[in-house]
């Protein structure tokens, strides 16, 4: 089971960020994702800097790939797309929309074309949809995140995938672990909480390394906001379903990046799909972290996507 580390999500401060990448150079990810998901008002890494590092993980052994934003609102956020998606050349494209997929499939004759992969919010919930959105190059789809175990085999099934039209098999990669990112507006919400304008924010999603966390009026864990995104408040975890993921074909696990101990969650994934650490005991270990939220595995089963883990 390869594993992959996913775009980080929040805005940390530029030593935390450049040491969380350091852990991630050392540890059992083999593809890491870069690049500013959120919103591009986010200036503490700009794509030069996202380049750089992505050099310095692939020269760790690490497989990087380049996300673009999954909602473009501006000129500029067009052009820094076209940049990921339609220039660049060193690193694999993930597409947040399918104006990335255009450009990507518009590069000059002669330009090399990066491989790529269908991020998790482009709307794909049917076999005919992936096929239509697999275009020359594609080699991943990541599944949108409430679809079901068995609905995510039925569409890219292990004896019969998709293949691009270069003849090669589409692979799956799970989103795993993490906030899952349920929704993207163009007002920023962060700021509206703060009683401020979008465009003078003063950047206070900074303030919240795992965004800001709503409760329902009978206290409990409901929604996190962070900026123009909404969240779940518990932290999607697929540690107890090793066989359903199994017989789903899945080939990699994304785990989207947080505070705490998220490096001990990546080496758990790592034990118990490569065969070296019971499910049961890693749900056990995983209670004893230290994480942002409770576990939660409703939607891989079809079931609330509040719905807490087992034993966790």
């Amino acid at each position: 089971m390869q594993l992959c580390v996913g775009p980080l999500q929040y805005w940390w401060p530029r030593q935390t960020l450049m040491a969380f990448y350091a852990d991630i150079a050392e540890g059992p990810a083999d593809t890491v994702v870069l690049g500013e998901v959120c919103c591009s008002r986010r200036h503490e890494f700009t794509l030069d800097d996202w380049l750089a590092l992505g050099r310095e993980l692939t020269q760790a052994g690490k497989r990087v790939r380049l996300a673009t934003l999954p909602l473009l609102m501006s000129e500029a956020e067009l052009r820094q797309m076209r940049r990921i998606a339609a220039e660049q050349t060193e690193f694999e494209l993930e597409a947040g929309d399918t104006a990335a997929l255009q450009a990507h499939a518009s590069r000059p004759d002669g330009r090399p074309r990066p491989a790529l992969a269908l991020g998790p919010h482009i709307n794909i919930y049917s076999r005919s949809a992936l096929r239509e959105h697999t275009l020359p190059g594609c080699a991943t789809w990541v599944p949108p995140l409430e679809l079901a175990l068995d609905a995510v085999a039925r569409i890219n099934p292990p004896r019969d995938p998709v293949r691009a039209p270069e003849g090669g098999a589409l692979r799956t990669e799970l989103f795993a672990f993490g906030r899952m990112p349920l929704a993207f507006s163009a007002r920023c919400f962060t700021a509206r909480h703060h009683h401020l304008p979008k465009d003078q924010c003063d950047f206070r999603c900074r303030d919240d390394a795992d965004g800001l966390l709503l409760k329902s009026r009978e206290g409990q864990d409901f929604l996190v906001l962070n900026g123009i995104q909404t969240q779940s408040a518990g932290l999607h975890c697929v540690l107890g379903e090793p066989d359903a993921i199994a017989a789903a074909g899945i080939a990699a696990l994304r785990l989207s990046p947080c505070s705490g101990d998220f490096h001990a969650m990546l080496v758990l994934h790592e034990q118990v799909f490569n065969g070296r650490l019971p499910a049961a005991e890693a749900l056990r270990q995983a209670a004893g972290l230290n994480l942002p939220g409770t576990l939660v595995h409703g939607f891989a089963r079809r079931e609330a996507g509040m719905k807490e883990l087992e034993h966790a």
